[in-house]
């Protein structure tokens, strides 16, 4: 099982899209949301099996 780096893949404009395909903001954006309302993101990922993220906010 593959753990990813999970500052790598929310950074602004990573993507693994083909040139024009996609800017990759929208992972980061989602992460900025989730890190200004106090919570986490988690991500696991088995290649071409599953990827999993995982949101955790307070109450």
């Amino acid at each position: 099982m593959l753990i990813l780096k999970i500052e790598k893949i929310v950074e602004p404009f990573f993507t693994t899209k083909p040139s024009g395909e996609g800017t990759g903001l929208g992972l980061s954006i989602c992460n900025d949301i989730i890190k200004a309302h106090g919570g986490t993101m988690t991500v696991e990922s088995e290649k071409d099996k599953f990827t999993e993220f995982t949101i955790t906010l307070p109450i």
